[in-house]
């Protein structure tokens, strides 16, 4: 193995030794959804990856929190395993509900996805969408779910009808802040998105740039 390939495979390791804890403790937590819910600045809706819940999430949701920005999360969204346009419906039924408007989306991966889809097919005098914050988002797919048993992940292999949709909605991209890692297992293609805000940090990992201190501070610039 080179020294790249060490030290890539570290970054592996780290990366599921995070996000097992993560997932274990968005299990084990009794955070109440609305416990982030006040605050003065620009309303954020929090939107999780596939397999994943709302509290995965949580470093995220405490500094953006902290910050002053009223977080809501979609707790009826469970581990989104349902289709993209499905979370689509989800997070429009959502900002409907508590009539929401100027809402920053701040996503994770598969999240990111459903995120610009909800935006996209947004009528424009609804306003209800101001911008998406991506997060180790798989814009053109990952080949990787091609490969792996768990139908969550079908949605995300390229070539999906639904990803084919997002391809075309370019219009809605100058509105998008994609983040990402210098290495991410997950997503090989990468999750640059043509006519956005791209912005590469000096992390690695799908889950662990998650709890990152450059990411915080990327998710907060982009929502103001």
């Amino acid at each position: 193995m080179t020294r790249v390939g060490r030290r890539e495979a570290l970054w592996w390791v780290q990366d599921y030794a995070f996000a097992a804890a993560a997932w274990v403790g968005s299990h084990l937590g009794r955070a109440d959804p609305d416990g982030h819910a006040g605050g003065t600045g620009r309303p954020v809706l929090i939107v999780p990856g596939v397999y994943e819940n709302w509290r995965f999430l949580t470093p995220l949701i405490r500094g953006v929190h902290a910050a002053g920005h009223p977080v809501h999360v979609l707790a009826g969204l469970g581990h989104n395993i349902r289709p993209i346009s499905d979370g689509a419906e989800v997070v429009r039924d959502y900002l409907v509900a508590n009539d929401l408007r100027g809402v920053a989306l701040v996503a994770h991966s598969k999240g990111g996805l459903i995120g610009k889809l909800a935006m996209t097919r947004e009528l424009a005098e609804e306003s209800r969408i101001a911008t998406v914050v991506a997060i180790c988002t798989p814009f053109g797919g990952a080949r990787l779910a091609r490969y792996l048993p768990w139908p969550g992940l079908r949605p995300l292999v390229p070539g999906h009808p639904t990803l084919v949709e997002l391809a075309a909605a370019q219009a809605v991209n100058a509105r998008v802040t994609s983040i990402y890692g210098t290495f991410d297992p997950h997503i090989p293609e990468g999750s640059v998105l043509p006519g956005a805000t791209n912005i590469e940090l000096p992390v690695a990992g799908h889950f662990r740039i998650l709890a990152q201190p450059e990411t915080l501070s990327a998710v907060l610039a982009a929502i103001r």
